[in-house]
């Protein structure tokens, strides 16, 4: 398979060279002084991100919903919840943002509803109702009503019986969220229909949730399978109704089962988060041991043509480390996360990135840039690119969703209510009196501004998105080398892990491409590297340190 050495014959799918930026509406910004973020706020705050580069914003939950997880537990999937506005702000939103060239995926949360859903309710109260088959029952108590939690440690069983009902139903998240019996016909019609509402409305794409949950046979007693097609069958519609949309797939899978929710030909999901590279890249930050992530990266080098990974740090979820070895998972947790509070599920980080790291500027700019060359698409979450922090007194992954910080104003500038929807970090590291878009938009050397620029290369350098890649042996373990060839382009990108300085030592021939003069050019700084009699380049790096090197040529810069 080439993963794309010479442009293709589309060379036009917009996720290629994304930049996507996940966002909680009910956090990012208050226009109407309730405490709680809206559709209006954030519809003024498009033009921050469009000015940053963003080129794609990911809304996480806005439904109606009883909010017991965040909006996750959907109650209304064809509205907004009133705190955030109506339909008619979101429209005035999106138009927004079509206006000024951002593209908007939002969460397609179908693999289980709020108990309070018209449907469950309905189900719940009659056995001959029409949604009664919409859900999973059992009339006893199935042997493994305690297996496969998502939230161990919080959450107490799989099946849970309902008095009304008299029966068991099935619920692979929390009890007031009933999994929709997803093989079922009539539901998936019904998904369908959401999915062409909001297409309607004019978002390029849905972040698929749970996705191995989904398409997952369900019941009591059953021998559990998955129905891929189910996955090509959403995606005919969703492309009948909108061929440029996507599908971005929460699928924590091993890579050898990757091809599985692609399809062989990308004919089932276009995009999906790596989580295998994920957990191994924060293993590398722990340690400095690179060699478990290189055997991710190559373990996720096939995919489709269209294809496309999604690469991310931190989310508005756990840092999930639960497939790393015992041994490393408890190193990362020592070097993350050494107190219990910061651990979560027995097997995962509740902690924001800048905390993690120290809030060491030469660490989260390694961690960043390796973000935006790692083969694939970056993904950032709100407030990361002003090292926003966490608040441990809140519950479970609550810590790490506080509200944007816009300005050394009260609360942050987030709302000029008495009361935010949750409190405003106001510690004196990461206070926002200290971190806030507006101080850092004035200091040239902030992290915001770092961000700004890097983003300008990333979107400037194509063969990362595009391009096939190789992994160079060096004489250094813990720096990770990598080189992208596109187009008649090369990119060769260095990140140092270790706390020491070093020297790589790169060959001309292993490095390839037309390098003209044999010169590297070096895209973020004035440290260019040229051949020395020998056809050898020396790149000499500082501790944490990386760069970014394009082969010499009349383009130095530009590849087009």
């Amino acid at each position: 398979m080439n993963n794309g050495a010479h442009r293709p014959p589309i060379d036009d799918l917009w996720y290629k060279n994304a930049i996507i930026y996940c966002l909680d509406v009910e956090k990012y910004v208050d226009s109407n002084g309730d405490g709680i973020g809206d559709f209006g706020g954030l519809t003024r705050r498009l033009d921050y991100l469009a000015g940053m580069g963003i080129t794609c914003v990911w809304l996480q939950p806005f439904y109606p919903s009883p909010n017991r997880d965040n909006g996750y537990d959907v109650a209304d999937y064809y509205g907004v919840h009133p705190k955030h506005g109506t339909l008619g702000e979101f429209v005035e939103f999106m138009n927004h943002a079509q206006q000024i060239g951002l593209r908007v995926i939002v969460d397609l949360v179908i693999n289980h509803t709020s108990n309070r859903h018209p449907w469950f309710q309905s189900a719940r109260k009659d056995p001959a109702s029409p949604y009664r088959d919409w859900y999973v029952w059992s009339k006893t108590r199935p042997a493994e009503w305690n297996k496969g939690m998502v939230f161990p440690g919080v959450q107490k069983a799989t099946w849970t019986r309902d008095p009304v009902a008299d029966e068991y139903y099935f619920h692979r998240f929390y009890e007031f969220q009933p999994d929709l019996n997803t093989l079922n016909p009539a539901v998936q019609r019904e998904m369908m229909r959401i999915m062409g509402f909001w297409l309607q409305l004019g978002v390029s794409g849905f972040r698929m949730d749970a996705v191995p949950f989904m398409i997952e046979q369900k019941g009591a007693g059953v021998t559990p399978r998955k129905d891929y097609e189910m996955l090509h069958l959403l995606q005919d519609f969703l492309q009948w109704r909108r061929r440029d949309a996507i599908f971005l797939a929460e699928a924590n899978v091993p890579p050898d089962e990757s091809m599985d929710y692609f399809g062989e030909n990308g004919e089932r999901i276009q995009m999906m988060l790596n989580f295998a590279v994920n957990q191994r890249v924060f293993y590398a930050l722990a340690t400095g041991d690179i060699k478990p992530l290189v055997r991710a990266l190559e373990a996720t080098y096939k995919r489709p043509p269209a294809a496309q990974w999604v690469n991310f740090l931190r989310s508005h979820d756990e840092l999930d480390l639960g497939r790393l070895t015992d041994t490393q998972r408890e190193r990362v947790f020592q070097a993350f996360a050494p107190a219990k509070e910061m651990q979560l599920y027995n097997r995962g980080i509740r902690r924001r990135l800048a905390p993690m790291l120290d809030n060491d500027r030469r660490k989260l700019e390694l961690a960043f840039s390796l973000l935006f060359t790692l083969p694939g698409t970056p993904m950032l979450q709100f407030g990361d690119e002003i090292g926003l922090g966490d608040d441990l007194s809140l519950p479970e992954r609550e810590c790490a969703r506080t509200p944007m910080q816009w300005s050394s104003d009260p609360h942050g500038g987030f709302t000029t209510a008495k009361r935010p929807v949750l409190p405003v970090i106001s510690d004196p590291i990461y206070g926002y009196q200290r971190v806030n878009v507006e101080g850092q938009r004035r200091d040239p050397q902030s992290l915001l501004n770092w961000m700004e620029r890097k983003i300008r290369m990333r979107r400037e350098c194509p063969e990362i998105s595009w391009g096939d890649w190789k992994i160079l042996k060096t004489d250094q373990p813990g720096v990770l080398v990598m080189r992208y060839e596109w187009d008649d382009h090369t990119l060769v990108t260095l990140h140092n892990f270790t706390g020491k300085p070093c020297a790589v030592v790169l060959d001309r021939g292993a490095v390839g491409g037309d390098t003209g003069t044999g010169e590297l050019v070096d895209l973020l700084a004035t440290n260019d590297s040229r051949a020395d009699e020998n056809g050898r380049y020396v790149v000499k790096l500082q501790p944490y340190d990386y760069r970014w090197l394009r082969a010499g040529g009349i383009d130095r810069n530009v590849p087009r």
